[in-house]
């Protein structure tokens, strides 16, 4: 199978566009646990967040071991990026949330839309209630036709 991917440079164009990636973490059972998230990726660090309450957090300080792998969307060629590495989970502040959620929302949610737009607005009054999620990748794979 072809390399969808011939330099960094077109893997971060496709990272580029808005994709649900794949957090999988290791949780209390044996097989791995993944669920769908939204990131953004600078070109060195996996940047994504979560409510600090979930159980994914108290996993993920447990085995900090993670990937995280975004993928194509249908109708669109196959391709992959997955990154592996360490987590590290730390406060959000107030002078990084705004910033981030106007820059990753808008790539997800449709904010006409007054339910999306009345949620996130939630979202920007409690980054107390959220912590970050950074992967500093030990590895990154890519495949695809």
């Amino acid at each position: 199978m072809a390399k969808r991917f011939n330099s960094e440079e077109e893997r971060d164009l496709f990272l580029k566009e808005p994709r649900i990636a794949s957090l999988m973490y290791w949780g209390a059972e044996p097989a791995p646990i993944g669920v769908p998230v939204w990131f953004e990726w600078d070109g060195k660090t996996v940047r994504m967040f979560a409510f600090r309450t979930t159980p994914k957090i108290n996993h993920m300080k447990k085995n900090p071991n993670i990937s995280v792998l975004a993928h194509n969307r249908i109708g669109e060629p196959e391709g992959w990026v997955a990154f592996d590495g360490i987590v590290r989970i730390s406060d959000i502040s107030v002078n990084e949330w705004r910033p981030f959620l106007d820059r990753v929302v808008p790539k997800y949610w449709d904010l006409s839309d007054p339910v999306y737009a009345e949620e996130i607005e939630s979202w920007r009054a409690i980054p107390e209630s959220f912590v970050w999620l950074d992967l500093n990748p030990v590895s990154i794979r890519s495949g695809g036709a």
